[in-house]
């Protein structure tokens, strides 16, 4: 990998996690609101699924970040997209909640590229190219 393809792939992957870090600080400041949005979109167990969100938006945005075991943290953060996507952002006859549903698929897919290729050279995984190609 080169110097331009290693420091493409970690702002990528920066970036992506950025977006989740920021949602999950604000759910993490609001919990009563988040858990009453959860709850008013027909979710079962809100507090279950708000501790999930936590846990995808603070704990795997972070392995993200810093590139550790990036292949299966983005495989299950796309996944988690997805779903939000189709929960919260499926009411198509309203502009802005088609708009939050194509922003989150073209996430997903943002997400999914870096499970394919993995987290780049400048990465946790990256520092052990070895054990990295074996946890993929």
């Amino acid at each position: 990998m080169n110097t331009t393809q290693a420091l493409t792939a970690t702002t990528g992957r920066l970036l992506l996690a950025s977006l989740f870090l920021f949602s999950g600080v604000g759910k993490l400041l609001a919990p009563a609101a988040t858990k009453g949005y959860i709850a008013a979109m027909g979710l079962p167990f809100p507090d279950l699924a708000y501790l999930g969100a936590l846990v995808v938006e603070l704990g795997l945005a972070s392995l993200l970040l810093i590139g550790y075991r990036t292949r299966p943290v983005a495989l299950a953060m796309a996944a988690f997209t997805l779903v939000t996507a189709l929960v919260f952002h499926s009411h198509f006859a309203d502009q802005n909640q088609l708009i939050h549903f194509l922003k989150n698929v073209a996430i997903a897919g943002g997400l999914l590229q870096v499970a394919a290729f993995g987290a780049g050279a400048l990465s946790l995984d990256g520092r052990r190219p070895l054990r990295a190609a074996r946890l993929a």
